[in-house]
């Protein structure tokens, strides 16, 4: 659920198709992105041994340690985009402002906390054109809390 006024819009990030767009500013810290329906989590293993995993991989989102859901309905949350220097910082499924985010900011996120530890993404970092390979459950964990925390400060 995104929880400030936004609309979808062709992304500003190069080959990325549609992305989140925010309507009002947003201070610090705000929650931009809340999880809310949460029908069904797999492990990776689950969802790498199901016939269509190639064509679900890129709707499937890590909640936490190994547990993943897949959204194949694209709801508008699924339009946040990577990038190495996002706008929001991933933490345990929501989504919080790095800083005050103006009208018109397009919400990003590092996908390194979505993806399973070491997969990699089929795209690279659009800005860097470095790979986007998944950090491990303990490194997410650590690195979104640690974060999080410099933004309440």
């Amino acid at each position: 659920m995104i929880l400030p006024r936004y609309h979808i819009s062709p992304s500003r990030i190069p080959d990325a198709g549609q992305g989140v767009f925010l309507d009002q500013t947003v201070e610090q810290g705000s929650i931009l992105i809340a999880p809310d329906a949460i029908p069904q989590t797999w492990t990776f293993n689950e969802v790498m041994a199901m016939p269509n995993a190639q064509e679900l991989l890129p709707a499937t989102v890590r909640w936490f340690e190994d547990r993943y859901t897949i959204s194949e309905d694209w709801p508008d949350e699924c339009f946040v985009n990577h990038s190495f220097t996002p706008t929001g910082l991933w933490h345990l499924g929501f989504i919080f402002a790095t800083n005050r985010l103006e009208a018109g900011t397009e919400i990003t996120v590092d996908y390194r906390h979505l993806l399973a530890p070491g997969q990699e993404e089929d795209f690279h970092d659009a800005e860097s054109g470095k790979p986007i390979v998944g950090f491990t459950w303990k490194e997410s964990l650590k690195a979104s809390s640690q974060a999080l925390m410099r933004l309440l400060d």
